[in-house]
């Protein structure tokens, strides 16, 4: 089976190793700043999820094989017990995680997704991905004025093209695998998380911009998540730890005991 790719940040550091895992079309070097400050407190390993980043491509892109490559990531860099967060689909297969195999999480932090199915709701990236004929460009600044003609938001434009990378034979490509997470896509994101309970400690961290968490989805959370807290970052959307880091990263300090 093949590892997930990862950036390893204070291998030296005594404590808990933390598992870091990014969201849709991210990677793990969404998540360089904060990787970098806290690994000088504890071993963290910023983690790229199948079909994006540095991680290997392949079909399938189920939630449960998704559980699958976070187990034999474990087991190949023999870690016993784990701090875990994980941001929107990452914190998904967090969640799914916790629930099938959770004898080796001491704390776990949901990053803006509840455990519910949510409606498709990236259309409008998926379209303007498809539109892109970025093996015929040549560099980002094209890619990005293609972009324009169909996404709005700056951000979100940017988080994208971060993923834009030059390929041997010189011309562009995405990082993401674009096919099959246009394919696969009601696979992952309109299914909920299986029913069970995580017994751990959790700590639910919402955008308070965002509408990903809802009060609406509190009591199932509380239901699965008996032993979890939901609490909210100020000015800040469903990019969490982008919009507003300070907070963000003393929340999950605090939780985590660093």
């Amino acid at each position: 089976m093949e590892i997930l790719h990862s950036r390893i940040y204070g291998e030296d550091k005594p404590g808990t190793p933390l598992l870091v895992m990014h969201g849709l079309f991210g990677m793990s070097d969404n998540w360089g700043s904060f990787g970098r400050e806290f690994g000088e407190k504890t071993p963290l390993h910023l983690i790229d999820l199948r079909n994006h980043g540095h991680s290997f491509h392949d079909d399938d892109m189920s939630l449960s094989v998704m559980v699958e490559d976070l187990e034999a990531y474990l087991q190949h860099h023999a870690l016993q017990e784990v701090d875990i967060l994980g941001h929107s689909l990452g914190g998904k297969v967090s969640m799914q995680y916790a629930i099938s195999k959770s004898t080796n999480i001491r704390k776990l932090i949901i990053v803006d997704i509840a455990p519910k199915a949510y409606p498709p709701h990236h259309q409008k990236i998926l379209e303007a991905l498809a539109a892109v004929k970025i093996g015929k460009l040549s560099n980002r600044k094209e890619v990005e004025e293609q972009l324009r003609q169909y996404l709005d938001e700056v951000g979100v434009i940017q988080f994208l093209l971060k993923n834009v990378y030059i390929k041997e034979d010189r011309t562009l490509d995405w990082r993401f695998n674009l096919k099959v997470l246009t394919e696969k896509y009601t696979d992952f994101i309109t299914v909920g998380v299986e029913p069970g309970v995580y017994e751990g400690e959790t700590l639910f961290i919402a955008g308070e911009k965002s509408n990903y968490i809802l009060p609406t989805d509190y009591p199932m959370i509380k239901e699965m998540f008996p032993h979890s807290s939901i609490e909210k970052i100020p000015n800040a959307g469903h990019w969490v730890q982008a919009e507003n880091p300070k907070a963000f990263n003393a929340m999950a300090a605090r939780f985590l005991g660093l």
